[in-house]
Parts: C-alpha cells; structure tokens; sequence
C-alpha cells in the first residue's frame, strides 16, 4: 500500500496519467460530435484529436520540468522521451495508418470482385496523428501538468 501511495501522490506520474485520461475522454467526446456515433475503442484507442501520446508525455516533461528544473536528469530524459514519441506519432505511425487504409481499399475491392480473402478484420487505421493532433495533445499535456503542479504541489 506504501507504493500505491506514493505513486498516487507522485506530482509528475500523475500529471502523465491525467494527461492520458484527459486526452482519451476529449477523443471520444470528439469523435461522438463529428460522427454522432459512441465508439468506446476510442476510450483507450490511439489515434484521434488530441494525441493521447503527446499529452502524456508533455505532461510528464512538464511536471518533470517543474518538479526538478530544466538542468536535471528526470526532465532531460523526460523531454527526449516526449520528443521520439511526438516523433514517431506524427510520423511512422501516421504513415502505417494511411497504409492500413489502403490496404484495407484493396481488400474490400478484391471482396468485391469475388475473391475470397482470409483476413478476419479490417487492419486498424487509427494508429498515428497529424501535426494538429500532435499539437493540440501536447498543448492539452503541458496545461494539465502546470494545473497539476501549481494547484495540487
């Protein structure tokens, strides 16, 4: 019980994990508005407006920042690890999600012209984001660790 305590009372963990829930809720808020329809996979889902990646890893960064100050190894490890993750979300991602959408094109064409397929389910296109969703969900991640660290610590 001493670790759950001290993890729950850890200002820059839990500046993360509020940047995740957050940004997951406001995707599923989102996406129900633009296609009046519930989809709970976006609950926990990747993909989306806000990136929920880019807010808990810029909340951590931040907190880090505040917590320890800019010259300490929790924010330099911290700020590398939100820079590869941005990264990798805006860009490899991204691209294996636009992948998947044609992929998914051509199955559906090939279905159509009576040849049977054997994939069971569609390949997952919500994986990366754009430069917007990447934006706006370390917008939302740096908001939240300095409401977090200067309300709370």
């Amino acid at each position: 019980m001493d670790f759950l305590n001290a993890l729950t009372h850890n200002i820059v963990f839990m500046s993360a994990v509020t940047g995740w829930f957050v940004a997951q809720v406001l995707k599923t808020l989102i996406y129900t508005c633009i296609n009046r329809s519930f989809d709970p996979e976006r609950l926990v889902g990747s993909g989306g407006m806000p990136s929920s990646h880019s807010a808990t890893v810029c909340a951590l960064a931040t907190a880090a920042g505040i917590r320890y100050g800019g010259a300490s190894f929790e924010f330099a490890i911290s700020a590398i690890l939100a820079i590869i993750v941005m990264y990798d979300a805006r860009g490899v991602r991204r691209e294996t999600g636009l992948q998947a959408q044609v992929l998914n094109e051509m199955i559906t064409f090939w279905e159509k012209m009576g040849q049977p397929l054997t994939y069971e389910e569609r390949l997952k296109e919500f994986v990366g984001h754009t430069p917007l969703q990447v934006f706006a969900g370390a917008l939302l991640g740096i908001l939240i660790a300095f409401l977090y660290c200067f309300s709370i610590g």
